[in-house]
């Protein structure tokens, strides 16, 4: 039991009053909960708060436009230099004189070799064709600045860790090996042997040993070889080539090159310029007069040493197009140059 106390004011004199209340007739709730606290905002003078509020945006917002906030910001930061809006694709130049690829005159090849051994013109430096550059000069003299600047990076890297001989020694292998493996190449697709035994069975030089077993996946979709290591030229652009081979993949006849690497290459980008290289080839066999038909399509062949299957790059007659272009481009960089 509480007992309770209040006083009564009874003119000036203060009475106690006792009442005594029973424990269940007090609320538990009404013990505990505490006063209701008022919110501050409750306390500010809202009308006088609007009307500053009032003065204060009436006075910026009619006295700033988007100019006067544009010369304010240049004034304080300095000028805004706007950047332009990056493309998805970089525009692409137009070569000053469009040459055509395809020559009308020569008929597109639709029908199956002539019987008898491929196509094979040797370079002579005696037919004045000393002065005509080659494509793989041309490609070399136009790179661009960024690939200057990797291909030095890469070869101070070799030459650090292999050093000077080393690295010499390195790029004569590469070279060897390279040219070893054409020539093996060479002999297969010319003599037929790759229908009478699988290439990975086959004997090679050490060498190319895995190069062949490399690209043998490759060699069972070759058929119908025109032209084996065979020079092309151009007279009218002035260049000449020598394409690897000239033969169907998977029916379709193809400008093929063939290329060593120690790294994958499983995408065309990794082939740097070998797509302009091809394409380059075929404009020249195209207007050739040695070769009596077109060829519209190429073919790369990334061959690793390790016997991993090749990676083949096809190119359509659409990418042809393109390269194309990229190929007259650097010729009149070349030209411009000499």
């Amino acid at each position: 039991m509480f007992i309770l106390k209040r006083v009564v004011s009874v003119g000036a004199i203060m009475v106690h009053q006792c009442a005594s209340l029973s424990v269940r007739n007090l609320s538990a709730c009404n013990c505990l909960r505490s006063p209701k606290r008022r919110s501050p905002y409750s306390l500010v003078d809202s009308e006088r708060y609007s009307s500053l509020v009032k003065s204060v945006m009436s006075s910026r917002v009619s006295s700033q436009t988007p100019e006067t906030l544009q010369e304010e910001d240049e004034h304080i930061y300095g000028r805004v230099v706007k950047a332009q809006t990056p493309s998805t694709r970089p525009e692409m130049k137009e070569p000053k004189n469009l040459h055509p690829f395809l020559h009308c005159e020569n008929t597109v090849e639709t029908e199956e070799p002539e019987p008898g051994l491929p196509t094979r013109i040797l370079f002579k430096r005696d037919q004045g064709r000393s002065s005509v550059p080659s494509v793989t000069r041309i490609l070399q003299q136009t790179l661009s600045p960024e690939q200057i600047f990797y291909l030095e990076r890469w070869k101070r890297r070799m030459i650090a860790e292999l050093g000077e001989d080393g690295f010499k020694e390195y790029s004569q292998n590469i070279f060897r090996q390279g040219k070893s493996f054409h020539s093996v190449l060479e002999d297969i697709l010319t003599s037929g042997e790759k229908n009478k035994q699988p290439a990975e069975t086959q004997e090679h030089p050490p060498e190319v040993q895995g190069y062949m077993e490399s690209v043998s996946h490759i060699l069972e979709d070759v058929s119908a070889v025109r032209a084996i290591e065979s020079t092309v030229q151009h007279d009218t652009l002035n260049y000449m080539g020598i394409v690897d081979c000239v033969a169907r993949y998977r029916g379709v006849l193809c400008v093929i090159d063939w290329k060593t690497s120690e790294k994958p290459k499983p995408f065309l980008s990794n082939t740097y310029d070998n797509p302009i290289q091809v394409a380059a080839y075929a404009g020249a066999l195209n207007s050739d007069g040695n070769y009596k038909y077109q060829v519209e399509n190429g073919l790369i062949v990334v061959a690793y040493k390790d016997g991993s299957p090749a990676h083949a790059h096809q190119l359509s007659s659409e990418l042809m197009q393109e390269y194309w272009k990229t190929w007259l481009l650097r010729l009149e960089a070349f030209t411009e140059q000499r």
